[in-house]
């Protein structure tokens, strides 16, 4: 039996309010008549290839089924991006802002503290003092050599293998390494 439109209506008519109660199982009732509606639009689009019979409302739930899923999986990516994006703006404002100029008063936990203090601890002992001195006590590069007797070159060497060192062991702390190297 061919799709026409009085049987689209009755349709419609017969499964649309069943329907919209399936798919508000999954996305709620805000957006189960939106995707009930698309399933009756694809069901229209594609008549042509549809024989209408018994099975015809198995199809009209899994047209329910796959939109609602795709609705969640597309509301998850929203939430997701959204939730990601004001992170990093927060990260951003906790960082960045005028009156925490130094990092460490940022770092209000201690155990995160802890973690990076050990990771600086195992540098080998000139490269901690370069990267303390750098990193913590604000001291540029021109002054760390001149306080240690070194060269600038080596200096910097020191700084680069440190940062190399560090990223390795606290690669899950990363962000909070991109912070420390900004302020260099």
């Amino acid at each position: 039996m061919d799709l026409s439109k009085q049987v689209y209506v009755d349709l419609f008519d017969k499964y649309y309010l069943a329907l919209v109660k399936y798919a508000s199982s999954f996305v709620g009732t805000d957006n189960a008549e939106d995707i009930v509606q698309d399933a009756f639009v694809e069901l229209w689009e594609r008549r042509k290839e549809i024989e209408v019979g018994e099975h015809i409302s198995s199809l009209l739930y899994r047209f329910v089924y796959t939109k609602s899923i795709n609705r969640l999986k597309h509301i998850a990516v929203i939430n997701k991006y959204s939730s990601a994006k004001i992170e990093v703006y927060n990260e951003k404002l906790k960082y960045f802002s005028p009156e925490n100029i130094d990092v460490w008063k940022n770092i209000e936990n201690a155990e995160l503290k802890e973690k990076i203090d050990s990771a600086i601890d195992t540098l080998p002992p000139q490269s901690k003092s370069v990267f303390k001195l750098s990193y913590i006590y604000g001291l540029k590069n021109k002054e760390i050599a001149e306080t240690l007797a070194i060269s600038l070159r080596t200096v910097e060497a020191h700084l680069y293998q440190s940062r190399k060192l560090l990223k390795q062991r606290l690669s899950y702390l990363l962000r909070l390494l991109l912070v420390l190297c900004f302020f260099n």
